[in-house]
Protein backbone atom coordinates (compact mmCIF):
# COMPACT_ATOMS: atom_id res chain seq x y z
CA UNK A 1 0.00 0.00 0.00
CA UNK A 2 1.06 3.57 -0.49
CA UNK A 3 2.03 5.11 2.79
CA UNK A 4 2.91 8.25 4.65
CA UNK A 5 5.37 8.81 7.41
CA UNK A 6 4.27 7.81 10.90
CA UNK A 7 4.17 11.41 12.03
CA UNK A 8 2.27 12.67 8.99
CA UNK A 9 -1.47 13.23 9.53
CA UNK A 10 -3.95 11.33 7.42
CA UNK A 11 -5.30 13.16 4.39
CA UNK A 12 -8.62 11.32 4.49
CA UNK A 13 -10.75 9.80 7.19
CA UNK A 14 -13.57 7.30 7.14
CA UNK A 15 -16.73 9.38 7.49
CA UNK A 16 -20.31 8.13 7.53
CA UNK A 17 -22.26 11.03 6.12
CA UNK A 18 -25.80 11.83 7.18
CA UNK A 19 -27.09 11.33 3.66
CA UNK A 20 -26.71 8.53 1.13
CA UNK A 21 -24.42 9.40 -1.79
CA UNK A 22 -25.28 6.38 -3.87
CA UNK A 23 -23.93 2.86 -4.13
CA UNK A 24 -23.52 0.25 -1.46
CA UNK A 25 -20.46 2.02 -0.10
CA UNK A 26 -22.69 5.00 0.74
CA UNK A 27 -20.05 7.45 -0.46
CA UNK A 28 -17.84 6.88 2.56
CA UNK A 29 -14.16 7.69 1.97
CA UNK A 30 -11.29 5.63 3.24
CA UNK A 31 -8.23 7.35 4.57
CA UNK A 32 -4.87 6.41 3.14
CA UNK A 33 -3.15 3.66 4.98
CA UNK A 34 0.18 4.24 6.67
CA UNK A 35 3.19 2.26 5.50
CA UNK A 36 3.63 0.32 8.70
CA UNK A 37 2.09 -3.12 9.11
CA UNK A 38 -1.21 -3.59 10.90
CA UNK A 39 0.51 -5.37 13.77
CA UNK A 40 2.74 -2.32 14.20
CA UNK A 41 -0.20 0.07 14.18
CA UNK A 42 -1.98 -2.04 16.76
CA UNK A 43 1.05 -1.86 19.00
CA UNK A 44 1.21 1.92 18.68
CA UNK A 45 -1.18 3.97 20.89
CA UNK A 46 -3.87 6.11 19.29
CA UNK A 47 -2.56 9.27 20.90
CA UNK A 48 0.77 10.77 21.82
CA UNK A 49 -0.64 12.16 25.06
CA UNK A 50 -0.95 10.09 28.18
CA UNK A 51 -4.28 8.27 28.25
CA UNK A 52 -4.97 9.46 31.78
CA UNK A 53 -4.64 13.19 30.98
CA UNK A 54 -7.86 14.88 32.02
CA UNK A 55 -9.58 18.20 31.34
CA UNK A 56 -12.35 20.07 33.15
CA UNK A 57 -12.68 21.31 36.69
CA UNK A 58 -13.88 17.97 38.06
CA UNK A 59 -10.98 16.02 36.62
CA UNK A 60 -13.13 13.22 35.21
CA UNK A 61 -13.04 13.87 31.44
CA UNK A 62 -10.22 12.12 29.64
CA UNK A 63 -8.66 14.38 27.02
CA UNK A 64 -8.13 11.54 24.54
CA UNK A 65 -11.80 10.52 24.68
CA UNK A 66 -13.01 14.12 24.39
CA UNK A 67 -10.89 14.83 21.33
CA UNK A 68 -11.97 11.59 19.66
CA UNK A 69 -15.70 12.25 20.08
CA UNK A 70 -15.25 15.85 18.88
CA UNK A 71 -13.48 14.53 15.78
CA UNK A 72 -16.30 12.03 15.21
CA UNK A 73 -18.84 14.86 15.50
CA UNK A 74 -16.97 16.95 12.94
CA UNK A 75 -16.87 14.08 10.45
CA UNK A 76 -20.53 13.20 11.00
CA UNK A 77 -21.51 16.85 10.43
CA UNK A 78 -19.62 16.88 7.13
CA UNK A 79 -16.58 18.86 8.28
CA UNK A 80 -13.98 16.34 7.10
CA UNK A 81 -11.11 18.82 6.73
CA UNK A 82 -11.69 20.18 10.22
CA UNK A 83 -11.82 16.64 11.63
CA UNK A 84 -8.53 15.73 9.94
CA UNK A 85 -6.96 18.98 11.12
CA UNK A 86 -8.00 18.23 14.70
CA UNK A 87 -6.37 14.81 14.52
CA UNK A 88 -3.21 16.33 13.05
CA UNK A 89 -2.87 19.10 15.59
CA UNK A 90 -3.80 17.00 18.64
CA UNK A 91 -1.93 13.88 17.59
CA UNK A 92 -5.01 11.91 18.67
CA UNK A 93 -6.56 9.63 16.05
CA UNK A 94 -10.28 9.01 15.89
CA UNK A 95 -9.63 5.38 14.97
CA UNK A 96 -6.55 3.28 14.39
CA UNK A 97 -5.61 2.58 10.73
CA UNK A 98 -6.74 -1.00 11.29
CA UNK A 99 -10.23 0.12 12.31
CA UNK A 100 -10.36 2.51 9.36
CA UNK A 101 -9.49 -0.35 7.03
CA UNK A 102 -12.12 -2.56 8.66
CA UNK A 103 -14.84 0.07 8.17
CA UNK A 104 -13.78 0.55 4.56
CA UNK A 105 -13.98 -3.19 3.94
CA UNK A 106 -17.50 -3.32 5.35
CA UNK A 107 -18.72 -0.48 3.18
CA UNK A 108 -17.09 -1.97 0.08
CA UNK A 109 -18.50 -5.46 0.72
CA UNK A 110 -15.14 -7.10 1.30
CA UNK A 111 -16.64 -9.67 3.63
CA UNK A 112 -13.85 -12.21 4.02
CA UNK A 113 -11.26 -9.48 4.57
CA UNK A 114 -13.43 -7.71 7.18
CA UNK A 115 -13.99 -10.95 9.12
CA UNK A 116 -10.23 -11.54 9.21
CA UNK A 117 -9.66 -7.92 10.26
CA UNK A 118 -11.78 -8.46 13.39
CA UNK A 119 -8.75 -10.23 14.85
CA UNK A 120 -6.51 -7.24 14.09
CA UNK A 121 -8.43 -4.31 15.57
CA UNK A 122 -7.84 -5.07 19.23
CA UNK A 123 -11.08 -6.73 20.30
CA UNK A 124 -9.54 -9.49 22.40
CA UNK A 125 -12.91 -10.99 23.39
CA UNK A 126 -13.66 -14.01 21.18
CA UNK A 127 -17.37 -13.73 21.94
CA UNK A 128 -17.48 -10.26 20.38
CA UNK A 129 -15.47 -11.47 17.38
CA UNK A 130 -17.87 -14.38 16.85
CA UNK A 131 -20.98 -12.17 17.14
CA UNK A 132 -19.55 -9.57 14.76
CA UNK A 133 -18.53 -12.31 12.31
CA UNK A 134 -22.10 -13.64 12.31
CA UNK A 135 -23.53 -10.20 11.50
CA UNK A 136 -21.04 -9.65 8.66
CA UNK A 137 -21.50 -13.09 7.15
CA UNK A 138 -25.27 -12.75 7.38
CA UNK A 139 -24.99 -9.61 5.25
CA UNK A 140 -22.77 -11.46 2.80
CA UNK A 141 -25.33 -14.28 2.58
CA UNK A 142 -28.27 -11.93 2.00
CA UNK A 143 -26.51 -9.94 -0.69
CA UNK A 144 -25.57 -13.14 -2.51
CA UNK A 145 -29.20 -14.24 -2.43
CA UNK A 146 -30.30 -10.84 -3.66
CA UNK A 147 -27.99 -11.25 -6.67
CA UNK A 148 -29.49 -14.75 -7.27
CA UNK A 149 -26.19 -16.48 -6.41
CA UNK A 150 -27.92 -19.26 -4.49
CA UNK A 151 -25.04 -21.77 -4.62
CA UNK A 152 -22.59 -19.22 -3.21
CA UNK A 153 -25.11 -18.23 -0.55
CA UNK A 154 -25.61 -21.87 0.44
CA UNK A 155 -21.86 -22.36 0.70
CA UNK A 156 -21.57 -19.29 2.96
CA UNK A 157 -24.35 -20.61 5.17
CA UNK A 158 -22.88 -24.12 5.50
CA UNK A 159 -19.14 -23.39 5.73
CA UNK A 160 -19.02 -19.97 7.39
CA UNK A 161 -22.21 -19.13 9.30
CA UNK A 162 -23.27 -22.52 10.69
CA UNK A 163 -19.80 -23.36 12.15
CA UNK A 164 -20.02 -20.23 14.35
CA UNK A 165 -22.65 -22.16 16.40
CA UNK A 166 -24.55 -19.07 17.56
CA UNK A 167 -28.06 -17.73 16.92
CA UNK A 168 -29.47 -21.04 15.73
CA UNK A 169 -32.92 -19.60 15.23
CA UNK A 170 -31.65 -16.94 12.82
CA UNK A 171 -29.56 -19.55 11.01
CA UNK A 172 -32.71 -21.60 10.41
CA UNK A 173 -34.43 -18.48 9.05
CA UNK A 174 -31.57 -18.01 6.60
CA UNK A 175 -31.99 -21.64 5.50
CA UNK A 176 -35.62 -20.91 4.73
CA UNK A 177 -34.53 -18.02 2.51
CA UNK A 178 -32.45 -20.50 0.48
CA UNK A 179 -35.51 -22.68 -0.16
CA UNK A 180 -37.69 -19.67 -0.89
CA UNK A 181 -35.17 -18.19 -3.34
CA UNK A 182 -34.79 -21.53 -5.16
CA UNK A 183 -38.55 -21.79 -5.63
CA UNK A 184 -38.68 -18.19 -6.84
CA UNK A 185 -36.11 -18.96 -9.52
CA UNK A 186 -38.21 -21.88 -10.73
CA UNK A 187 -41.51 -20.01 -10.94
CA UNK A 188 -40.03 -16.64 -11.92
CA UNK A 189 -41.31 -14.72 -8.90
CA UNK A 190 -39.41 -12.38 -6.63
CA UNK A 191 -38.31 -13.16 -3.09
CA UNK A 192 -40.71 -12.14 -0.36
CA UNK A 193 -39.75 -11.38 3.21
CA UNK A 194 -36.07 -10.91 2.30
CA UNK A 195 -34.96 -7.70 3.95
CA UNK A 196 -31.42 -6.55 3.34
CA UNK A 197 -30.08 -3.65 5.35
CA UNK A 198 -27.71 -1.20 3.74
CA UNK A 199 -24.01 -1.46 4.46
CA UNK A 200 -24.20 1.75 6.42
CA UNK A 201 -26.86 0.12 8.62
CA UNK A 202 -24.59 -2.90 8.97
CA UNK A 203 -21.83 -0.62 10.22
CA UNK A 204 -24.25 0.91 12.72
CA UNK A 205 -25.08 -2.60 13.97
CA UNK A 206 -21.39 -3.40 14.36
CA UNK A 207 -20.95 -0.21 16.39
CA UNK A 208 -23.28 -1.78 18.97
CA UNK A 209 -21.12 -4.92 19.22
CA UNK A 210 -17.62 -3.47 19.12
CA UNK A 211 -16.35 -1.70 22.30
CA UNK A 212 -16.46 2.12 22.06
CA UNK A 213 -12.76 2.31 22.91
CA UNK A 214 -12.08 0.58 19.59
CA UNK A 215 -14.76 2.19 17.43
CA UNK A 216 -16.36 5.44 18.60
CA UNK A 217 -20.18 5.19 18.54
CA UNK A 218 -21.79 7.31 15.87
CA UNK A 219 -23.06 10.74 16.96
CA UNK A 220 -21.66 10.17 20.43
CA UNK A 221 -21.22 13.87 21.16
CA UNK A 222 -24.77 14.64 20.03
CA UNK A 223 -26.05 11.85 22.28
CA UNK A 224 -24.16 13.26 25.27
CA UNK A 225 -25.50 16.75 24.65
CA UNK A 226 -29.06 15.47 24.28
CA UNK A 227 -28.68 13.52 27.52
CA UNK A 228 -27.39 16.62 29.30
CA UNK A 229 -30.38 18.63 28.06
CA UNK A 230 -32.76 15.89 29.22
CA UNK A 231 -31.17 15.97 32.69
CA UNK A 232 -31.49 19.75 32.84
CA UNK A 233 -35.11 19.52 31.72
CA UNK A 234 -35.92 16.86 34.33
CA UNK A 235 -34.21 18.90 37.03
CA UNK A 236 -36.17 22.03 36.08
CA UNK A 237 -39.17 22.20 38.39
CA UNK A 238 -41.16 24.44 36.03
CA UNK A 239 -40.30 23.09 32.57
CA UNK A 240 -43.55 23.33 30.66
CA UNK A 241 -42.61 24.61 27.21
CA UNK A 242 -41.36 23.12 23.97
CA UNK A 243 -38.02 21.30 24.12
CA UNK A 244 -37.13 23.17 20.92
CA UNK A 245 -36.75 26.32 23.00
CA UNK A 246 -33.89 24.88 25.02
CA UNK A 247 -30.47 26.26 24.12
CA UNK A 248 -26.94 24.85 24.27
CA UNK A 249 -25.62 28.32 25.05
CA UNK A 250 -27.05 28.60 28.57
CA UNK A 251 -28.04 26.30 31.42
CA UNK A 252 -31.75 25.60 31.24
CA UNK A 253 -34.04 26.98 33.92
CA UNK A 254 -37.72 27.87 33.59
CA UNK A 255 -39.65 30.14 35.93
CA UNK A 256 -42.98 29.71 37.67
CA UNK A 257 -44.55 31.76 34.90
CA UNK A 258 -44.52 28.67 32.65
CA UNK A 259 -47.18 27.00 34.83
CA UNK A 260 -50.86 28.01 34.50
CA UNK A 261 -51.39 30.01 37.68
CA UNK A 262 -53.81 32.83 36.88
CA UNK A 263 -57.56 32.59 36.53
CA UNK A 264 -58.48 33.56 32.98
CA UNK A 265 -62.17 32.60 33.11
CA UNK A 266 -64.81 31.65 35.66
CA UNK A 267 -67.59 29.43 34.28
CA UNK A 268 -70.89 29.66 36.21
CA UNK A 269 -73.46 27.62 34.28
CA UNK A 270 -73.88 24.93 36.96
CA UNK A 271 -76.40 25.55 39.75
CA UNK A 272 -74.89 23.13 42.25
CA UNK A 273 -71.50 21.81 43.37
CA UNK A 274 -69.31 20.85 40.38
CA UNK A 275 -68.06 17.33 40.97
CA UNK A 276 -66.20 16.26 37.87
CA UNK A 277 -64.61 17.66 34.72
CA UNK A 278 -62.39 16.36 31.96
CA UNK A 279 -60.86 17.75 28.77
CA UNK A 280 -61.25 15.78 25.55
CA UNK A 281 -58.14 14.08 24.18
CA UNK A 282 -57.69 16.73 21.48
CA UNK A 283 -58.12 19.54 24.00
CA UNK A 284 -60.96 21.14 22.01
CA UNK A 285 -63.70 20.40 24.55
CA UNK A 286 -64.26 20.30 28.29
CA UNK A 287 -67.05 18.27 29.89
CA UNK A 288 -68.26 18.99 33.42
CA UNK A 289 -70.88 17.49 35.73
CA UNK A 290 -72.43 18.62 38.99
CA UNK A 291 -74.95 17.96 41.71
CA UNK A 292 -77.58 19.61 39.49
CA UNK A 293 -77.68 16.41 37.36
CA UNK A 294 -76.48 18.36 34.33
CA UNK A 295 -73.55 17.63 32.07
CA UNK A 296 -72.16 20.65 30.23
CA UNK A 297 -69.99 20.53 27.12
CA UNK A 298 -67.69 23.52 26.77
CA UNK A 299 -65.77 24.36 23.60
CA UNK A 300 -62.22 25.70 23.67
CA UNK A 301 -62.06 28.38 20.98
CA UNK A 302 -59.02 29.08 18.82
CA UNK A 303 -58.12 32.13 20.93
CA UNK A 304 -58.22 30.02 24.11
CA UNK A 305 -61.60 31.19 25.42
CA UNK A 306 -63.91 28.51 26.78
CA UNK A 307 -67.55 28.83 25.67
CA UNK A 308 -70.75 26.91 26.38
CA UNK A 309 -71.65 24.38 23.66
CA UNK A 310 -74.33 22.05 25.09
CA UNK A 311 -76.22 21.40 28.30
CA UNK A 312 -77.02 17.69 28.50
CA UNK A 313 -80.01 16.77 30.65
CA UNK A 314 -81.62 13.41 31.34
CA UNK A 315 -79.86 11.97 34.37
CA UNK A 316 -82.05 11.69 37.45
CA UNK A 317 -79.13 11.75 39.85
CA UNK A 318 -75.92 13.79 40.05
CA UNK A 319 -73.34 12.73 37.44
CA UNK A 320 -70.21 11.36 39.06
CA UNK A 321 -68.07 10.26 36.10
CA UNK A 322 -67.36 11.19 32.47
CA UNK A 323 -65.43 9.38 29.73
CA UNK A 324 -64.51 10.67 26.26
CA UNK A 325 -64.38 8.40 23.24
CA UNK A 326 -60.96 8.05 21.57
CA UNK A 327 -62.04 10.27 18.65
CA UNK A 328 -63.72 12.79 21.01
CA UNK A 329 -66.96 12.60 19.00
CA UNK A 330 -68.95 10.98 21.82
CA UNK A 331 -69.17 11.11 25.59
CA UNK A 332 -70.20 8.66 28.31
CA UNK A 333 -71.72 9.96 31.53
CA UNK A 334 -72.61 8.00 34.65
CA UNK A 335 -75.13 9.04 37.26
CA UNK A 336 -74.60 8.05 40.89
CA UNK A 337 -75.65 4.38 41.00
CA UNK A 338 -77.97 5.05 38.09
CA UNK A 339 -77.45 4.69 34.32
CA UNK A 340 -74.75 5.37 31.76
CA UNK A 341 -75.67 7.64 28.86
CA UNK A 342 -73.87 8.01 25.53
CA UNK A 343 -73.98 11.43 23.89
CA UNK A 344 -73.13 12.87 20.49
CA UNK A 345 -70.87 15.89 20.96
CA UNK A 346 -71.81 17.64 17.74
CA UNK A 347 -75.58 17.64 18.31
CA UNK A 348 -75.82 17.12 22.06
CA UNK A 349 -78.22 14.21 21.45
CA UNK A 350 -78.40 11.22 23.81
CA UNK A 351 -77.64 8.22 21.59
CA UNK A 352 -78.23 5.41 24.08
CA UNK A 353 -78.94 4.63 27.75
CA UNK A 354 -77.22 1.62 29.37
CA UNK A 355 -78.82 0.08 32.46
CA UNK A 356 -79.27 -3.18 34.35
CA UNK A 357 -82.57 -4.13 35.91
CA UNK A 358 -82.49 -3.82 39.68
CA UNK A 359 -78.91 -2.56 39.69
CA UNK A 360 -77.15 0.75 39.31
CA UNK A 361 -74.06 1.60 37.29
CA UNK A 362 -71.24 3.39 39.08
CA UNK A 363 -68.55 3.98 36.45
CA UNK A 364 -67.94 3.99 32.70
CA UNK A 365 -65.08 3.77 30.20
CA UNK A 366 -64.62 3.45 26.44
CA UNK A 367 -62.77 0.65 24.74
CA UNK A 368 -59.99 2.31 22.68
CA UNK A 369 -61.51 1.09 19.40
CA UNK A 370 -64.77 2.87 20.23
CA UNK A 371 -66.87 -0.24 19.53
CA UNK A 372 -67.71 -1.17 23.12
CA UNK A 373 -67.90 0.30 26.61
CA UNK A 374 -67.31 -0.93 30.16
CA UNK A 375 -69.16 -0.08 33.36
CA UNK A 376 -68.90 -0.89 37.03
CA UNK A 377 -72.08 -2.19 38.65
CA UNK A 378 -73.42 -1.85 42.20
CA UNK A 379 -73.22 -5.64 42.68
CA UNK A 380 -69.38 -5.24 42.34
CA UNK A 381 -69.25 -6.76 38.85
CA UNK A 382 -67.98 -5.20 35.61
CA UNK A 383 -70.07 -5.30 32.44
CA UNK A 384 -69.02 -4.90 28.81
CA UNK A 385 -71.56 -3.57 26.30
CA UNK A 386 -71.70 -3.00 22.58
CA UNK A 387 -72.87 0.44 21.47
CA UNK A 388 -76.45 -0.76 20.97
CA UNK A 389 -76.70 -1.76 24.64
CA UNK A 390 -76.25 -5.52 24.35
CA UNK A 391 -74.28 -6.86 27.30
CA UNK A 392 -71.34 -8.79 25.84
CA UNK A 393 -69.63 -9.88 29.05
CA UNK A 394 -70.12 -9.67 32.79
CA UNK A 395 -67.29 -10.42 35.18
CA UNK A 396 -68.80 -11.15 38.56
CA UNK A 397 -67.17 -11.20 41.95
CA UNK A 398 -65.20 -8.53 43.76
CA UNK A 399 -64.23 -6.63 40.59
CA UNK A 400 -65.19 -3.11 41.66
CA UNK A 401 -66.56 -1.02 44.50
CA UNK A 402 -68.94 1.91 44.36
CA UNK A 403 -66.03 4.28 43.67
CA UNK A 404 -66.75 5.84 40.28
CA UNK A 405 -63.29 5.54 38.71
CA UNK A 406 -62.72 3.07 35.89
CA UNK A 407 -59.67 3.11 33.64
CA UNK A 408 -58.60 1.18 30.57
CA UNK A 409 -55.13 0.82 29.07
CA UNK A 410 -54.32 2.34 25.69
CA UNK A 411 -54.17 -1.12 24.09
CA UNK A 412 -57.61 -1.91 25.51
CA UNK A 413 -56.49 -5.12 27.17
CA UNK A 414 -56.47 -4.10 30.82
CA UNK A 415 -59.14 -2.55 33.03
CA UNK A 416 -58.20 -0.61 36.16
CA UNK A 417 -60.67 -0.48 39.03
CA UNK A 418 -60.87 -0.27 42.82
CA UNK A 419 -61.93 -3.77 43.82
CA UNK A 420 -61.65 -3.32 47.60
CA UNK A 421 -61.32 -0.32 49.86
CA UNK A 422 -57.52 -0.53 49.85
CA UNK A 423 -56.87 -2.49 46.66
CA UNK A 424 -56.74 -1.65 42.96
CA UNK A 425 -57.31 -4.40 40.39
CA UNK A 426 -55.54 -4.47 37.03
CA UNK A 427 -57.84 -6.83 35.16
CA UNK A 428 -56.82 -8.41 31.85
CA UNK A 429 -60.34 -8.94 30.63
CA UNK A 430 -59.39 -10.98 27.56
CA UNK A 431 -57.32 -13.50 29.53
CA UNK A 432 -59.10 -12.97 32.88
CA UNK A 433 -55.72 -12.25 34.48
CA UNK A 434 -55.44 -10.19 37.64
CA UNK A 435 -52.75 -7.99 39.19
CA UNK A 436 -53.19 -5.99 42.36
CA UNK A 437 -51.96 -2.78 43.96
CA UNK A 438 -52.44 -2.84 47.70
CA UNK A 439 -52.42 0.32 49.79
CA UNK A 440 -52.49 0.74 53.59
CA UNK A 441 -55.16 3.45 53.40
CA UNK A 442 -58.62 3.71 51.87
CA UNK A 443 -58.52 4.63 48.18
CA UNK A 444 -60.73 7.57 47.21
CA UNK A 445 -59.94 7.92 43.50
CA UNK A 446 -57.25 7.30 40.86
CA UNK A 447 -56.04 8.65 37.51
CA UNK A 448 -54.33 6.77 34.68
CA UNK A 449 -51.55 8.45 32.69
CA UNK A 450 -52.02 9.01 28.95
CA UNK A 451 -49.56 6.22 28.09
CA UNK A 452 -51.08 3.84 30.68
CA UNK A 453 -47.68 3.38 32.34
CA UNK A 454 -48.46 5.20 35.57
CA UNK A 455 -51.32 5.24 38.04
CA UNK A 456 -51.93 8.12 40.46
CA UNK A 457 -53.84 6.99 43.56
CA UNK A 458 -55.56 9.38 45.98
CA UNK A 459 -55.72 8.11 49.55
CA UNK A 460 -57.81 8.82 52.63
CA UNK A 461 -54.74 10.04 54.57
CA UNK A 462 -54.20 13.05 52.25
CA UNK A 463 -51.44 11.45 50.19
CA UNK A 464 -51.11 10.79 46.48
CA UNK A 465 -49.15 7.71 45.45
CA UNK A 466 -47.61 7.30 42.00
CA UNK A 467 -47.29 3.71 40.81
CA UNK A 468 -45.42 2.42 37.79
CA UNK A 469 -47.68 -0.26 36.31
CA UNK A 470 -45.63 -0.89 33.16
CA UNK A 471 -44.28 -4.38 33.76
CA UNK A 472 -43.26 -4.85 37.38
CA UNK A 473 -45.64 -2.85 39.58
CA UNK A 474 -43.82 -0.55 42.01
CA UNK A 475 -44.45 2.60 44.05
CA UNK A 476 -42.19 5.39 42.77
CA UNK A 477 -43.36 8.65 44.42
CA UNK A 478 -45.57 10.20 47.08
CA UNK A 479 -47.08 13.68 47.09
CA UNK A 480 -48.33 15.58 50.15
CA UNK A 481 -49.75 19.00 50.91
CA UNK A 482 -53.38 19.02 49.79
CA UNK A 483 -56.33 18.67 52.17
CA UNK A 484 -58.99 15.94 52.10
CA UNK A 485 -61.18 14.90 55.03
CA UNK A 486 -64.79 14.46 53.87
CA UNK A 487 -65.10 14.42 50.09
CA UNK A 488 -63.71 12.70 47.01
CA UNK A 489 -60.92 14.96 45.74
CA UNK A 490 -59.54 14.06 42.31
CA UNK A 491 -56.09 14.53 40.85
CA UNK A 492 -54.58 14.34 37.37
CA UNK A 493 -51.41 14.22 35.29
CA UNK A 494 -50.65 17.23 33.14
CA UNK A 495 -48.33 19.73 31.54
CA UNK A 496 -45.73 19.09 28.88
CA UNK A 497 -45.10 15.34 28.68
CA UNK A 498 -47.29 15.02 31.79
CA UNK A 499 -44.43 16.29 33.94
CA UNK A 500 -46.73 17.56 36.69
CA UNK A 501 -49.31 16.31 39.15
CA UNK A 502 -52.30 18.49 39.99
CA UNK A 503 -54.95 17.90 42.64
CA UNK A 504 -58.01 19.49 44.11
CA UNK A 505 -58.15 20.17 47.81
CA UNK A 506 -60.67 20.95 50.53
CA UNK A 507 -58.74 24.13 51.37
CA UNK A 508 -60.23 25.69 48.19
CA UNK A 509 -56.90 25.59 46.35
CA UNK A 510 -55.36 23.68 43.45
CA UNK A 511 -52.05 22.02 44.33
CA UNK A 512 -49.37 21.31 41.71
CA UNK A 513 -46.29 19.08 42.17
CA UNK A 514 -43.30 18.38 39.95
CA UNK A 515 -43.78 14.69 39.15
CA UNK A 516 -40.16 13.52 39.21
CA UNK A 517 -38.94 15.42 42.28
CA UNK A 518 -42.20 15.29 44.24
CA UNK A 519 -41.81 18.97 45.13
CA UNK A 520 -44.98 21.01 45.71
CA UNK A 521 -44.29 23.93 43.36
CA UNK A 522 -47.55 25.93 43.33
CA UNK A 523 -50.88 26.37 45.07
CA UNK A 524 -53.56 28.24 43.16
CA UNK A 525 -56.11 30.26 45.15
CA UNK A 526 -59.39 31.61 43.82
CA UNK A 527 -62.19 29.18 44.62
CA UNK A 528 -64.35 29.78 47.68
CA UNK A 529 -65.20 26.13 48.25
CA UNK A 530 -63.53 22.73 48.14
CA UNK A 531 -61.89 21.94 44.79
CA UNK A 532 -63.28 18.54 43.80
CA UNK A 533 -61.59 17.86 40.50
CA UNK A 534 -58.88 19.18 38.17
CA UNK A 535 -58.12 18.51 34.50
CA UNK A 536 -55.10 19.61 32.48
CA UNK A 537 -55.65 20.23 28.77
CA UNK A 538 -53.81 17.39 26.95
CA UNK A 539 -53.18 19.58 23.89
CA UNK A 540 -52.21 22.75 25.73
CA UNK A 541 -49.82 22.50 28.70
CA UNK A 542 -50.71 26.08 29.66
CA UNK A 543 -54.41 25.43 30.31
CA UNK A 544 -55.78 23.89 33.52
CA UNK A 545 -59.40 23.60 34.71
CA UNK A 546 -60.71 23.13 38.26
CA UNK A 547 -64.19 22.32 39.58
CA UNK A 548 -65.44 23.40 43.00
CA UNK A 549 -68.21 23.26 45.57
CA UNK A 550 -68.60 27.01 44.92
CA UNK A 551 -70.51 25.93 41.74
CA UNK A 552 -67.86 27.33 39.41
CA UNK A 553 -65.20 26.09 37.05
CA UNK A 554 -62.00 28.07 36.82
CA UNK A 555 -59.82 28.11 33.71
CA UNK A 556 -56.20 28.75 34.62
CA UNK A 557 -53.57 30.07 32.21
CA UNK A 558 -50.21 31.80 32.18
CA UNK A 559 -49.73 34.95 34.19
CA UNK A 560 -50.81 38.12 32.38
CA UNK A 561 -47.49 39.78 33.17
CA UNK A 562 -45.94 37.54 30.52
CA UNK A 563 -48.17 38.63 27.66
CA UNK A 564 -46.38 40.13 24.71
CA UNK A 565 -47.29 43.45 23.16
CA UNK A 566 -50.05 41.89 21.04
CA UNK A 567 -51.94 40.88 24.18
CA UNK A 568 -51.31 37.16 23.74
CA UNK A 569 -49.32 34.62 25.64
CA UNK A 570 -46.51 32.81 23.95
CA UNK A 571 -48.80 29.77 23.82
CA UNK A 572 -51.46 31.65 21.89
CA UNK A 573 -54.09 31.77 24.66
CA UNK A 574 -55.95 35.08 24.78
CA UNK A 575 -56.02 36.70 28.18
CA UNK A 576 -58.46 39.36 29.34
CA UNK A 577 -57.79 41.99 31.98
CA UNK A 578 -59.16 40.35 35.08
CA UNK A 579 -61.48 37.35 35.16
CA UNK A 580 -63.84 36.67 32.27
CA UNK A 581 -67.20 35.62 33.66
CA UNK A 582 -69.16 33.05 31.66
CA UNK A 583 -72.51 31.79 32.89
CA UNK A 584 -75.54 32.56 34.95
CA UNK A 585 -76.57 36.19 35.48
Amino acid sequence: MEGVEDDEPPSKRVKVSSGESGGLSNGVSYREQCSCSLSETMARPLASQEDDEVVGSNGIIKKVELVRIIAEALYSLGYSKMGAHLEEESGILLHSPAVDLFMHQILEGQWDESVSMLHEIGLGDETIITSASFVILEQKFLELLDRKKIIDALKTLRTEIAPLCINDERTRELSFYILSSSQNLLDGTSSKGLRIRSRKQLLEELHKLIPPTVMIPERRLVHLVEHALDLQKDACRFHNSSVGKMSLLTDHQCGRDHIPSQTLQVLREHSDEVWFLQFSHNGKYLASSAGDCLVIIWEVKVDGRVALKHKLSGHQRPVSYISWSADDDQLLTCGVEETVRRWDISSGECLHIYEKTGLGLVSCAWAPDGKSIFSGVTDKSISMWDLEGNELECWEGQRTTRIADLGISTDGKELVTVCKETTILLFGWETVSEKFIREDQFITSFALSADSKFLLVSLFNEELHLWNIDGCIRLIAKYKGHKRSRFVVRSCFGGLEQAFIASGSEDSQVHIWHKVSGELILTLAGHSGAVNCVSWNPANPHMLASASDDRTIRIWGLNQDNMNCSGRHSNGIHCVMGELEVGRK
